[in-house]
């Protein structure tokens, strides 16, 4: 029952992030178009090697499947980010609210604490991961609603919300593949690990969204770092400030 749930969640997390992120980005519409067949082609991938077991512990060698998805996707973004302006720039171009918005769907990480609750998950992971992404999802909600009603945000607090975020998925992949069993790296030993991280549905988790969530984080990031220190940042600012277009000081 659990994993039907699951499937249901992620599902629709995986198809709202990735709908919200492209729709919002000015971009013209064959990139658009473009960009959700990439998108549906990786899940597919994802999915289909999950379900023929590809994603099961020893099938790669001493390095998970998952975690190798992960580095494909984390490092194809980050080199896209530096390399390719018109990636930088679709990326730059999403309103703040949406970049924040998307994060509330991490509350789906009960369902971590629940997989532990049934002896699937083990600790650390599952409750550092879960916890991690439910604060961090109550909170999106909060500075979206701020974002998107009042037009602007203190810059302190989203600067920490999105380091916490950021922080909390870090912490996640790290205690995961520590977590792991059949590596040489393996730290955490209780029984059964990560083993479920693997298998689907949740095998969507670390090879799409945490990528994706991560990537939200740094463009955050690098949107703070280009409007500098403000008591209060307008949504306005960081969208334009960031494509490099004038505006005026908050007062």
């Amino acid at each position: 029952m659990l994993d039907i749930m699951g499937a249901l969640l992620l599902g629709v997390t995986c198809a709202a992030d990735v709908t919200i992120l492209i729709s919002l980005a000015a971009i013209r519409p064959v990139a658009k178009f473009a960009a959700f067949m990439i998108a549906a082609a990786w899940a597919s991938l994802i999915f289909a090697v999950a379900a023929v077991g590809g994603s099961a512990t020893g099938v790669t060698g001493p390095v998970p499947a998952p975690a190798i998805a992960f580095l494909i996707l984390m490092i194809g973004g980050l080199a896209a980010w530096f390399a390719w302006p018109a990636f930088r720039n679709a990326l730059l171009s999403i309103p703040l609210p949406g970049l924040v918005g998307v994060n509330a769907f991490r509350i789906g990480g009960i369902c971590f604490l629940m997989l532990h609750a049934r002896g699937r998950l083990a600790a650390p992971f599952a409750t550092s991961a879960g916890w991690g992404d439910i604060v961090t999802g109550l909170a999106a909600i909060v500075l979206a609603g701020m974002a998107a009603w009042r037009g602007k945000l203190p810059s302190g607090l989203l600067a920490v919300w999105n380091a916490f975020g950021a922080l909390d998925l870090i912490v996640a992949i790290v205690l995961g593949a520590l977590s792991a069993p059949g590596t040489p790296f393996r730290v955490f030993t209780d029984a059964p690990g990560t083993l479920v991280m693997g298998t689907l549905p949740w095998a969507v988790v670390p090879t799409l969204l945490v990528p994706l969530y991560l990537m939200t984080h740094f463009t955050i990031a690098m949107r703070l770092r280009s409007v500098g220190k403000r008591h209060a940042i307008t949504t306005e600012q960081v969208d334009n400030r960031a494509q490099g277009i004038p505006t005026r000081t908050a007062a």
